[in-house]
């Protein structure tokens, strides 16, 4: 717990070097009920959670996202979609796109080279993992006008690897970027 006088405000490690995103958004504590929604979806294929998670926040969600909004799902590696057989943080774009009237674009970040399941690894090690893990796709990169305000989505944020490595890949290429989760594990007490 924070002293009563600290002001709230980026944290120390943020001010040493601040990340790639602009902003950082959250709807849910990866916990409780929400958890097991999450999993429910994730490893059973059912939808009914994470549309009452969605319908729940859905003021939140117009807060956030209007029609200048352009959602980009963190690319999913395509072994792993295959076995998966649907693309969550894409699932995920769509029904936010649905419910706020913006736009989701798939193909403009892209994986590149091979990587670890991140969920198999430690928090130092997801880091090392991903460092090289995205792109920008040249042929789809157009499909950002200068009025969008970029998103990158994600369902889950742990040690936010991903979703700085994700960030910064658009950062390089001059694009002013936002990052957004459906949920996130909360900060060690």
């Amino acid at each position: 717990m924070l002293p009563a006088e600290m002001a709230p405000g980026p944290c120390g490690r943020c001010l040493r070097r601040p990340p790639p995103q602009q902003q950082t958004e959250s709807l849910f504590i990866y916990q409780g009920a929400v958890r097991e929604a999450v999993l429910d979806w994730k490893l059973k294929g059912h939808d009914a959670g994470i549309d009452w998670l969605l319908d729940s926040a859905e003021p939140r969600l117009h807060e956030l996202f209007g029609e200048n909004s352009l959602l980009l799902p963190i690319p999913m590696p395509l072994s792993r979609m295959r076995r998966a057989g649907r693309h969550h943080a894409a699932d995920l774009c769509r029904a936010i796109a649905r419910r706020s009237k913006c736009r989701m674009d798939w193909r403009i970040l892209r994986r590149s080279g091979v990587q670890h399941r991140q969920s198999s690894l430690s928090g130092k090690a997801r880091w090392q993992n991903l460092r090289k893990a995205f792109a920008i796709d040249s042929d789809h990169r157009s499909n950002i006008a200068e009025s969008h305000i970029v998103w990158i989505v994600d369902d889950i944020v742990t040690t936010g690897a991903t979703m700085h490595y994700a960030c910064r890949a658009l950062r390089r290429t001059g694009i002013e970027v936002r990052a957004f989760s459906l949920t996130r594990l909360t900060a060690k007490e």
